[in-house]
């Protein structure tokens, strides 16, 4: 069975075009969790009027989904609580001067 550790580690693949950086490192992977072989992400954006919302979660599912003993996933987009720079890793935080 998937365990969360291996689906945060293939959620490192989804890049936030215009930052340059991992979905992970940006903080906004809010939660993972893993139920046999369905696994549901949720996660959010910089910003609500971000526009893509849809393409991040495509990519969720395209990486998610290749790890083995995975049959489903549901990438859920939310926006409470809203993201701030304070969720990023200090690597995350280095790269874009904060």
């Amino acid at each position: 069975m998937v365990s969360a550790d291996d689906v945060t580690e293939a959620l490192r693949d989804v890049i936030d075009p215009e930052l340059g950086l991992d979905f992970v490192e940006l903080g906004l992977i809010y939660d993972v969790e893993v139920d046999g072989g369905s696994v549901n992400v949720t996660f959010t954006l910089t910003s609500p009027g971000c526009p893509i919302g849809p393409q991040v979660s495509e990519q969720i599912q395209e990486f998610v989904g290749e790890l083995g003993g995975v049959e489903e996933v549901i990438p859920t987009m939310v926006f409470s609580p809203p993201w701030t720079p304070e969720r990023m890793s200090e690597d995350a935080k280095f790269a874009l001067g904060f």
